[in-house]
């Protein structure tokens, strides 16, 4: 028998992250409800988490810094599903930008909630990276960048940072970890952006041309991100994974 999927719910409010916990285990998910960052780094030092549930407003530290901080540490890999009382676009991409992999907006039905957790984990391994990085070696290289996947940013052969938007980072990360393999733009959305048709991220495409400026990449030589025809794109770079030292 496979082992339940285990979900970390973050809220304050006892009763909602009492509620969610208790919907998901009546769902065939374990789940373990915390009220903070304390609880939840405690959790997380002693417990396999597949997916957290991470409320966006808390006091002390609140959602986005607990995001931020889940991606530059060892537990950068979990997805995390944010939640907001707040019905503002500005706090769903902020969210994004920190790394969370979907939103639902309180009020919220459980069985919504339910379904968007399915989702990231389904989408999470929908392609298992081909790249281990440890902590050891957290550069990815190729061509004349560096990816440091700790701080999230490149490296120019100088050892001068560029920062990446936390959409590019994520989609810049699945083509290294897929490199030379095409990859449709449905398969792109949704590794990156977690759901369909937002104000924000109405097209892979941009996202794609924002990456290729980021990367010097010319629109006609495309050295590095090559558009396949009616196909998608492919990253064409050899990729290898790298220490801090290289």
């Amino acid at each position: 028998m496979e082992p339940l999927d285990h979900i970390l719910v973050v809220d304050d409010d006892r009763e909602i992250r009492q509620m969610v916990a208790d919907y998901l285990q009546k769902n065939g998910l374990r789940a373990t409800a915390v009220a903070d960052g304390r609880e939840m780094r405690a959790v997380l030092d002693t417990n396999a988490v597949d997916l957290i549930v991470l409320d966006l407003m808390m006091p002390g530290e609140d959602g986005l810094t607990l995001a931020r901080n889940l991606r530059a540490g060892k537990h950068r890999a979990i997805p995390i599903v944010m939640l907001t009382a707040r019905d503002d676009q500005t706090d769903r991409i902020v969210g994004l930008e920190m790394g969370a992999d979907d939103y639902v907006t309180k009020p919220f039905a459980a069985r919504e909630l339910l379904a968007r957790i399915k989702a990231v984990i389904r989408r999470t391994r929908m392609l298992p990276p081909n790249l281990q990085v440890t902590e050891a070696s957290q550069f990815l290289a190729f061509g004349r960048w560096r990816l440091d996947t700790t701080a999230r940013h490149l490296l120019d052969p100088d050892g001068t940072a560029v920062a990446l938007s936390g959409a590019e980072f994520r989609l810049l990360r699945v083509f290294l970890d897929h490199a030379n393999r095409v990859l449709s733009r449905d398969q792109l959305l949704s590794l990156t952006q977690g759901r369909d048709a937002e104000p924000f991220d109405r097209s892979i495409d941009l996202l794609v041309s924002r990456l290729r400026q980021r990367l010097q990449d010319d629109a006609r030589e495309q050295s590095y991100i090559k558009t396949v025809r009616s196909e998608g794109y492919v990253f064409s770079a050899t990729v290898t994974v790298v220490g801090e030292g290289a």
